[in-house]
């Protein structure tokens, strides 16, 4: 498993953002090398860690990765921040890094790109071809609205509260290709639609599904997208973990050849907006029953879940423990 997560620049007096990443990202990299890079406003900057098969080594090079970024930012007079959206400062329209995709994508997309500010957390986790990762994907799309609870952390937009604990998601959701994946009856289907995604110009390139869960167009790995930027490591750690077992669980599921379970696409879109307005606090669709319940209460039920895998793996207690803090404290969000 492995990470991308993205932070916003922004001044340590007035906490507005500020248009510095290429200067940040040129300091930084003297540490983290290519795991440091622009991304598609020049208020970002994404940092990635490598592969890794244990989770206490994710975490350790996590924090040293976030802790790098900061002393680069530091030094150009500014702060990171792990935001899932800019707090304050003048967001819309938001400064393009200067590049031939950055200036292709708003020739096409015009003003969705003026709120291409928000930051989100990526977890890939490796998978062995296509094939598989489209039946994981598929028993995989019901838990997204728990993810997108769990994970909240952008309430705010440019000094407004929005009234959504991840506005980010809300923001995402306007895209052509957006939200939680379809189920893909085979690769077939996959590469058909995504030919139709290209040739219709839904999309410029593989890059741009933007599907809460979707294979990676660039390594073998399941990706997971649905998560705001995590103010904390520990949180981001959480998340790789619980992906990572999620991805084994439906692995087993899959050999074992259990059919995957498919909600309605409305009720599973519903579901993930309640999700972004209520966050970890709230109450989600349960989708199996279509009542309310605490989305805390749907993660431990996720964790039961996946705790022969998370025991597999030796997370257990790391993961338990970043749960119970999470639960306690509230999310970034409630926070």
């Amino acid at each position: 498993m492995g990470a991308e997560e993205e932070y916003l620049l922004v001044d340590p007096v007035t906490r507005h953002v500020r248009p510095a990443a290429r200067e940040v990202v040129a300091q930084a990299a003297s540490v983290l090398g290519p795991r440091v890079g622009t991304e598609i406003t020049r208020y970002q900057v994404e940092v990635r860690t490598d592969p890794h098969t244990s989770l206490t080594e994710f975490a350790a090079q996590l924090r040293s990765t976030r802790a790098a970024a900061a002393r680069a930012a530091a030094r150009q007079g500014l702060r990171i921040v792990s935001s899932g959206t800019p707090v304050l400062g003048q967001v819309t329209p938001a400064p393009l890094t200067a590049g031939p995709r950055y200036a292709r994508s708003a020739a096409m997309f015009g003003a969705l790109d003026d709120e291409q500010s928000a930051c989100a957390c990526h977890i890939h986790v490796g998978v062995p071809n296509l094939a598989t990762a489209l039946e994981i994907s598929n028993h995989l799309r019901p838990w997204i609205p728990v993810l997108i609870a769990l994970t909240a952390n952008s309430p705010y937009w440019a000094g407004r509260d929005t009234g959504y604990a991840s506005w980010r998601t809300t923001i995402w959701g306007r895209w052509p290709v957006a939200g939680p994946p379809p189920y893909f009856e085979s690769p077939d289907h996959f590469e058909g639609l995504v030919s139709g995604l290209l040739t219709t110009g839904a999309v410029m390139d593989r890059g741009g599904l933007y599907w809460d869960i979707r294979p990676s167009h660039h390594v073998p790995t399941l990706e997971f997208r649905a998560a705001d930027a995590s103010t904390t490591a520990g949180e981001t750690v959480l998340l790789a973990g619980l992906a990572r077992a999620m991805v084994a669980t439906a692995l087993r599921a899959v050999d074992a050849g259990e059919r995957a379970p498919r909600p309605g696409a409305e009720m599973l879109r519903a579901a993930c907006w309640r999700a972004a307005r209520d966050g970890l606090g709230g109450d989600g669709i349960d989708l199996p029953t279509g009542r309310l319940t605490p989305f805390t209460d749907q993660v431990d039920r996720l964790l039961v879940r996946l705790t022969p895998a998370l025991r597999d793996h030796g997370d257990i207690e790391l993961v338990r423990t970043l749960w119970t803090r999470l639960r306690a404290d509230g999310s970034g969000a409630d926070r």
